[in-house]
């Protein structure tokens, strides 16, 4: 059987917690980029993004990364022109926790079922 890869975004204005994506039941999914605006001009937010795998446990992938005021961000850049892909299994979910209602999130996901 041939494996299909779809390339896709998710895409969500975070407020408080925020189910951003879950991986389809039948494959897995590269999630190669997260980016974070804030759309406020007068205040720094944060954000703090996890993985809850099939059991229900919950992974910390970013915790508290301020975001400054008018600004946007990768979070998964490790070096500068490079990003450091999350995979995510069957059915396992990535999450925002935000700390304001003006944070935007962009995240691009590889696919493959």
């Amino acid at each position: 059987m041939a494996t299909t890869n779809t390339y896709t975004n998710a895409k969500a204005i975070l407020r408080g917690n925020t189910t951003i994506y879950t991986a389809p039941s039948s494959g897995t999914s590269i999630i190669k980029s997260i980016r974070v605006s804030n759309e406020d001009t007068g205040n720094d937010q944060s954000v703090s993004i996890t993985v809850t795998d099939s059991s229900s446990v919950e992974y910390t992938l970013e915790t508290s990364r301020t975001i400054q005021k008018g600004t946007s961000e990768e979070l998964l850049n490790s070096y500068a022109f490079s990003t450091s892909p999350i995979i995510l299994k069957s059915s396992e979910i990535l999450k925002a926790k935000s700390t304001g209602n003006n944070l935007h999130i962009i995240v691009s996901i590889l696919e493959m079922t």
